[in-house]
Parts: C-alpha cells; structure tokens; sequence
C-alpha cells in the first residue's frame, strides 16, 4: 500500500557514456536539458498516516537525545584513551635470571614449531591407523592382548562362561563328596550295626556254649553222683503207658528188663527208707536222697539193705527178681517227689546226667 503521492510521469533520458547526469536532470527529444526537478522531501502534509496495528509511535523528547547524547560520550571517552595511549612512552618489563634462564625453547613446547606439527602428524597417523572396534577396550584386555572390543567381548564372555562351567564343576564336585560321605557315613552305620549284630550274636552263641560247657560240667559231675540202677537191660515198658496189666490202668514207673540175680544199685547217697514185702510191688526198697526225692526198687529177688541204712552211690543194695504181680523178671523202679506224686523215671535219670 503506496503511502506517497505518485510521481510525475516523464520521458526517460539516456546520456552519452561519458556525460554526468544528476538526479532530476535530463534531455529532451532535441538534446536540450529539461529543466531540473526539486528534492522530494515528505512531509506530515504529504505522507498519509499509517492505521491499523502497523502504526509506529513516535519518538519524542528524551528519549532521542539520551541516544544522541550515549553515543557521543562513548566516542569521545574512545577516542581519549587512544590519544592518551599514544602519547605515553614504552613501558620495559624485565624477569628476573632464574626465570629467564630456565625459559623452554618455543620449539620445544606443544603446538609450537615444527616439532608440534610432527607430534600432531603423528597422533593424527595413529589415530587414523588405530580400529574403530578399539572403542572400549579396558587396561586389562589390553594386557591380556585384545586389541578388538569385539574380541574383547568374546574373551569376556567366554571367561564369563568358563567361570560359570567352573563353578557348576565345584558345586557338582561339592554334592558329589557330599553323597560320598553320606554313602560312606551310611554304609558305616551299617556295618557298625552288623558288627554289634554279629558281636551280640557272637556274645549270645559264647554265652550258650559256657552255659552248655557247664550243663555238662554239672552233669558229669552229676554222672559221677549218679549211677544206672543195673546192668545189662532191656527197656519194656515206659512211664504212662496205658494197659490193663497195672490195675491203676497206666504204667506209674521204668521197667529194666534183666536176668534174675543181676545186682541192683543205688542211683545216688542216701538212706534207707524202708525194706521188705510190698504187695503188688513183690520185694521193694525205698531209698530216700538228701533232696527228699524217693526212689522205689520193686520185684526183686532178694535185698541186702535194711531200713535207716546209708548207702552210697553205686552201692548193691538186691538182686533182681519176678515177685509181686508180673510178668517176668525185672527192676520196676519208680521215683517220687518229697511230696510224693510220682514222676517220669527216664526224664529224673537225664536229668541228673544219666542216660539209660
């Protein structure tokens, strides 16, 4: 949007290569210079105001002088140092000889001279020679040769997994020794248990041989007490046998089936109870032992033992016989109890080691 009054329309003038024109100057058709046109300067009166949100306050009063007034302070404060500056003489500064003495050489410093562009030659040279894979390698890969992070990874993790299979091998080394022992603790128990076993037994089985070892000491000195009521017999008739021959219907006693005459002796010390005829029984001896227990001696043929008479073991105490009620000769010997009820003859022999 034009703001300016338009300008007078007017021929257009060309001058020659070396002719000077000013503004506002030309020629006409004929070459005459036209007449000269006036500096346009506008005014209030000729620039139409602006409206709208692109009109510009104006700039009154202080505000323009204080601009004015700042920039000329600085120029003339400027300008002043410069002045001054140039008119002062030189100033000399001196070091003293320690420093000046050990000064380095400017070649000889970092960046400096030649030697500086050949260092930076260099480190440009290495670095461009150097791998980009060596980003991240560490001190110790470098140690241990790596010059590639890829291989140095590699060389990691495969430590880290030879660490890892190591410590699998040592927890199952651990676990192995560890059953080792419970097996070897086991298997000790065990065998301890057998040993105390087989000791208990052995013990039981030692304890049973003494006990047997002295059941027969006993018995043969029993043996030695006793003695077989006679000689040269025949077993017939046992005690309980059943049979109509014994009038209380069973066997009450041992019979000894012998010759008649053949002696009979006493199974043991003791003293004559009673001596003569008995009935059923024929001839019959009582002998009384030091325990109480009787011992009767029936169907002989004659006795050679009164009653109140000591005798001892093995003594003759009468002959064997076929008197009372039987069937043949033989010895019916009979034993009681201190109570008197009767026993088995065969079981009281064994027992005191007699075997008949």
């Amino acid at each position: 949007m034009a703001s300016n009054k338009p300008a007078l329309e007017g021929p257009v003038a060309t001058a020659d290569p070396g002719e000077n024109l000013s503004f506002g100057h030309g020629r006409s058709e004929g070459g005459q210079a036209e007449r000269a046109w006036g500096e346009w300067n506008p005014t209030e009166e000729t620039v139409r105001p602006v409206r709208g949100r692109h009109r510009v306050a104006k700039q009154r009063g202080l505000a323009r002088s204080s601009t004015v007034l700042g920039v000329g302070v600085i120029a003339a404060v400027g300008a002043g140092g410069i002045a001054t500056a140039q008119d002062k003489p030189a100033v000399s500064i001196s070091l003293p000889d320690v420093i000046a003495d050990n000064l380095p050489d400017a070649h000889s410093l970092p960046g400096m001279g030649s030697s500086s562009t050949a260092e930076k030659d260099t480190a440009s040279e290495v670095l461009a020679q150097a791998p980009l894979t060596s980003a991240g390698l560490t001190a110790a890969d470098t140690e241990q040769g790596a010059t590639d992070a890829g291989e140095a990874l590699r060389a990691r993790i495969l430590q880290q997994a030879e660490q890892q299979q190591a410590d699998a091998d040592a927890a199952q080394k651990a676990a192995t020794e560890a059953a080792a022992v419970v097996q070897a603790t086991s298997q000790a128990k065990k065998q301890q248990t057998q040993a105390e076993k087989t000791a208990a037994e052995a013990k039981a089985k030692a304890e049973e041989e003494a006990k047997a070892k002295a059941e027969a000491a006993r018995l043969a000195k029993l043996a030695a007490s006793f003695s077989l009521p006679t000689s040269s017999y025949t077993i017939t008739s046992t005690f309980g046998q059943a049979g109509s021959l014994w009038s209380s219907g069973h066997h009450t006693g041992l019979d000894f089936a012998a010759p008649t005459g053949t002696p009979v002796k006493a199974v043991h010390s003791g003293t004559v109870k009673s001596a003569g005829w008995s009935g059923s029984y024929g001839y019959r001896t009582v002998l009384e032992l030091d325990d109480g227990t009787e011992i009767w001696y029936a169907h002989q043929s004659s006795m050679t033992v009164t009653a109140g008479q000591k005798v001892s073991t093995g003594e003759v105490i009468g002959r064997v016989g076929a008197t009372g009620n039987v069937t043949g000769p033989h010895l019916h010997l009979e034993v009681h109890t201190g109570g008197g009820a009767g026993i088995d003859p065969m079981g009281w022999l064994q027992g005191n080691g007699i075997n008949p």
